[in-house]
């Protein structure tokens, strides 16, 4: 039997932080009206590239009840990453949530235990967990229920800690009381923009992924264009560039989560290390790191690229 929804509510915060999370928010489940328009913007434009998945599930993807069925409520979670370790000083750069231990098996696994938890307290719940995962617009969800606002990077930004954040969501069939949404606070400033080598910001809150460092070492199989050689700023995977400008990362603390430090023989990697890098040396220094989706031979093909 399901208590009161603000009770409920009142309960699942308390989960979240006794989980680690740093903060909790809700949303009434419901379509995203604008977000779809802006997306359906995104992909005519073709700014999604060779992530041809994007076009894949729209309406789930804008309506988490055609995603979850009877779903009623959104819960956002956010977990800080912003390291201890700083190795953005090595000429060779991989973006800082990729130091440690591959987020979506860390974060899935509070997320389960969370489900439990609300089940073990509330009553039986139906829902689905989420950790970039699916068709779920994460930032959008985040902002929706007062996490923080989407900066002109397109990344979520809070007040209190910046935007080193992984996003995740529980998705459920329980009537809940919604945060309200938070007021921009990106003002006038461009740094972002200014700040990104290859431009791929191309307007406010809308990134040219085909531009853009991380999807250039990531997403993208096929080589590097030549057109971004001398552009790429020593970034092998993923890249941090418009969040270390962002003036809202001055207020950013060291996670609090130990999978997430960076593997010790990462931290030794010299140059010629990186470069000289075999599948061997790849498959020991990020056994459990989120690199491996990008795979040897592409991180590969990046550092080389690098060094032409």
């Amino acid at each position: 039997m399901y208590n009161s929804a603000a009770r409920n509510s009142l309960i699942i915060k308390e989960i979240a932080n006794e989980l680690g999370f740093d903060f909790c928010g809700i949303s009434k489940a419901e379509q995203l009206d604008e977000d779809a328009v802006n997306l359906e913007k995104w992909l005519t434009k073709g700014y999604h590239g060779k992530m041809k998945w994007m076009e894949n599930h729209f309406e789930k993807r804008v309506d988490p009840t055609k995603l979850v069925e009877d779903s009623k409520s959104v819960i956002s979670l956010l977990l800080n990453y912003a390291p201890s370790e700083n190795l953005d000083q090595q000429k060779i750069k991989i973006a800082k949530y990729a130091y440690g231990m591959d987020y979506h098996f860390v974060i899935k696994d509070k997320l389960k235990t969370f489900l439990a938890l609300i089940n073990e307290r509330i009553g039986e719940v139906g829902g689905r967990v989420f950790v970039d995962s699916a068709p779920v617009l994460d930032r959008a969800w985040a902002a929706k229920s007062g996490l923080g606002w989407i900066g002109k990077n397109s990344m979520l930004i809070t007040k209190q800690k910046g935007s080193f954040y992984f996003i995740s969501e529980l998705i459920l069939d329980l009537e809940l009381v919604s945060d309200y949404a938070t007021t921009d606070h990106c003002g006038t400033c461009t740094a972002c923009i200014d700040a990104c080598p290859t431009d791929a910001i191309v307007s406010n809150k809308v990134i040219d992924s085909t531009k853009c460092i991380s999807y250039l070492t990531i997403e993208l199989r096929e080589q590097i264009p030549t057109d971004f050689k001398n552009q790429m700023e020593g970034w092998a995977f993923g890249c941090d560039i418009c969040q270390d400008v962002c003036p809202w990362n001055k207020f950013a603390q060291p996670h609090q989560t130990s999978s997430f430090s960076a593997h010790e023989k990462l931290q030794e990697l010299k140059e010629e290390d990186w470069t000289e890098m075999t599948e061997e040396v790849f498959k020991e220094v990020f056994k459990k790191s989120a690199v491996k989706r990008a795979g040897y031979m592409k991180l590969k093909q990046s550092i080389d690229f690098l060094n032409k």
